[in-house]
């Protein structure tokens, strides 16, 4: 399924695997997650790579073959791939374990084809074995959902009392991480979403209502996975003096303009940018030592315009997945 320009649908299209070039594998996908920046992409809110392009950055695959120079990956074997999928490794960000930050990164199923597909290259590097605990259709939330909100959750510090605004598939499974971590945990979703609510009561959150609310304590620090500037605000006067306000995805509507005094007392707004390979191992060791449970609903190939279409009206509870073949 690929997408030929911003704001239309996704369409079949019928393409032969290319062999791989030195460094790449070639997988068949045997699935890959419905991201919130595959909508980004699809609906034009980053800007357009020129070119149509195949989405999808949740890959879970088996090596088909290996192009030269790939030693750590076997034909029949397993793997995931993420977001980020090439840097340079020369600039200062790289060499600093930074590659996240790479001026010159590509990212997968937006300067390249992704996982919405049969098959699918990818860089050997920026590839992860995945849990034998997992499921194909449970581990893809993994490779995105879950990696961004590690990272995301890193980034919060050693907060006790979490706030986490938006409560989807990164949020679903951070909250399994944090409970885990013993954080308490305070839940904000869209005014009306009761099942949201219900979720993440049922995930352990200590508290849920409605992002136009106040907790019923200061926060430490809040997450923000809601793609929703005018949020911003709202988690700055939720947290207590010296808080963060981590806001964890790629694209963002515009910030409103805000008192001082709600920044005031050392509070810090801080962003999060991709991800590394650091943060793939970390995380994917972690994860079944939770255990995390990625809840999934599943998709065909062909239904991914109607997974989009969910997703960006809200009626996903967890992860969306498409499932080929």
């Amino acid at each position: 399924m690929q997408i030929t320009g911003p704001g239309r649908p996704l369409e079949l299209a019928a393409r032969s695997p290319t062999r791989p070039a030195p460094g790449q594998v070639l997988l068949r996908v045997a699935a890959c997650g419905v991201c919130r920046t595959d909508l980004h992409v699809v609906d034009g809110e980053l800007p357009w790579p020129g070119h149509p392009v195949v989405p999808g950055h949740e890959i879970v695959g088996r090596v088909v073959e290996t192009g030269p120079g790939v030693e750590q990956f076997r034909s029949g074997e397993r793997i995931g791939v993420p977001w980020l999928g090439w840097t340079c490794g020369r600039c200062d960000y790289c060499a600093t374990g930074r590659e996240n930050l790479c001026d010159h990164a590509k990212f997968t199923g937006y300067d390249f084809d992704g996982g919405y597909a049969d098959y699918t290259l990818a860089d050997s590097r920026y590839c992860f074995a995945l849990p034998v605990e997992y499921g194909d259709a449970e581990a893809a939330p993994l490779l995105c959902a879950g990696l961004i909100g590690y990272r995301a959750l890193v980034m919060a510090g050693e907060a006790r009392r979490l706030g986490i605004y938006g409560f989807g598939a990164a949020a679903h499974i951070v909250a399994q991480v944090a409970r885990f971590q013993g954080r308490q945990l305070f839940a904000f979703a869209r005014p009306g979403d009761i099942e949201a609510r219900r979720f993440a009561l049922a995930l352990g959150a200590s508290w849920a209502g409605d992002s136009t609310e106040m907790p019923p304590e200061p926060l430490d620090a809040a997450i923000l996975f809601a793609p929703v500037g005018a949020l911003v605000p709202a988690a700055l006067r939720a947290v207590a003096k010296g808080g963060t306000v981590v806001c964890a995805g790629i694209h963002m509507s515009d910030i409103p303009s805000f008192p001082y005094e709600i920044l005031w007392g050392e509070r810090r707004i801080v962003s999060v940018a991709n991800l590394t390979r650091r943060d793939g191992t970390e995380f994917l060791q972690l994860a079944p030592r939770v255990p995390v449970t990625t809840k999934v609903e599943t998709f065909t190939l062909e239904q991914a315009n109607e997974a989009l279409a969910r997703l960006r009206e809200g009626r996903i509870s967890g992860a969306a997945v498409l499932l080929m073949g």
